[in-house]
């Protein structure tokens, strides 16, 4: 814990105003790409009917959803910390446990949208009656409640930390997940959940990717559907391989802390967060909106809205 702590603090302590402001321009300025193409993805699966009565695309927009608030909450929490803003514990703890929510709800809901596809292509005569929007809905409440309940056994073991002991509730070190382990239990239930999680959520997906494989190669399956089926599900072990890889970001900054100087910590920290915090919340909306036929054109028209409008309005002064 003091580790952990006394790392987190050595990244921005002693860095300029210049430093700061590039620090926070190069992350700040992704962070906002990102976070239009998820809203325009956003946007886009309740623009049509089509995507708001298909399974599919509701559990698409569950996980958008939890990536851009997972994504909004990093970078705040990061603008906090290269600002040298301290908040009390209170704040820090909504904060992290709203950010802990939303992370665990994309392996769950990747698990519920592989299972979807297993049903899509071994049982294609039962996935009407199986997979509809009332389960669909069922699916995503148990996904946010089951989340849900894992913050609030995080937040009564922190009820054990003597708070009424401390002469301020102002935190000593930057907002973070690993300062709010106050107690050893903390961190003893964040590594046992994390194991179990992704363990659970590893073997539903591989099993669904073995079962649609084994599928493919009968008869009287749809060779196309079982094939995009496939790639599909095979996106999904990168996209949960990438969630699990993310919550080895601090683990891997500690151990590069003791090899490394501090410039060249603040840099590759700068690196890691990018591609391993903020890149994997954008992948979803990436790989959806190039590859789904109904969802790329109806996102490249929101995407390039603006500038077919521009056109549009210069013909028509020039034919005027």
């Amino acid at each position: 814990m003091p580790n952990a702590t006394e790392s987190q603090t050595n990244i921005t302590i002693g860095l300029g105003l210049v430093e700061r402001v590039m620090l926070t321009t190069l992350t700040t300025l992704p962070c906002c790409i990102f976070f239009f193409i998820n809203g325009t993805m956003l946007f886009t699966l309740r623009s049509k009917s089509v995507f708001r009565e298909t399974s599919r695309y509701i559990l698409l927009y569950n996980l958008l959803f939890a990536d851009t608030v997972q994504m909004g909450l990093s970078q705040l929490l990061y603008i906090l910390s290269i600002c040298s803003i301290i908040l009390t514990y209170p704040a820090c703890g909504v904060l992290v446990m709203l950010a802990n929510l939303t992370n665990e709800i994309s392996p769950l809901t990747l698990v519920v949208m592989s299972l979807e596809r297993y049903v899509a292509v071994c049982f294609p005569l039962r996935h009407a009656t199986i997979i509809t929007i009332r389960n669909t809905g069922v699916a995503i409440i148990v996904v946010w409640a089951f989340c849900s309940l894992n913050v609030l056994i995080r937040v009564l073991l922190l009820l054990d930390f003597p708070f009424q002991d401390l002469e301020s509730l102002q935190m000593k070190y930057f907002c973070s997940t690993l300062v709010m382990f106050l107690v050893p239990a903390s961190d003893h239930y964040d590594k046992a959940y994390t194991c179990f999680l992704f363990i659970s959520a590893g073997v539903a997906v591989i099993s669904s990717y073995i079962f649609v494989i084994v599928a493919a190669r009968s008869a009287s399956t749809d060779k196309a559907s079982a094939r995009k089926a496939r790639n599909t599900l095979g996106l999904h072990m990168v996209q949960l391989g990438l969630s699990l890889l993310s919550t080895m970001h601090n683990p891997m900054l500690l151990f590069i802390s003791k090899i490394v100087t501090r410039i060249v910590l603040v840099r590759i920290s700068n690196v890691f967060y990018v591609f391993i915090i903020m890149l994997p919340r954008c992948l979803s909306a990436l790989i959806y909106g190039l590859r789904d036929q109904t969802i790329r054109p109806i996102l490249a028209y929101y995407l390039c809205c603006r500038l077919k409008l521009s056109v549009v309005s210069a013909k028509a002064e020039v034919s005027s």
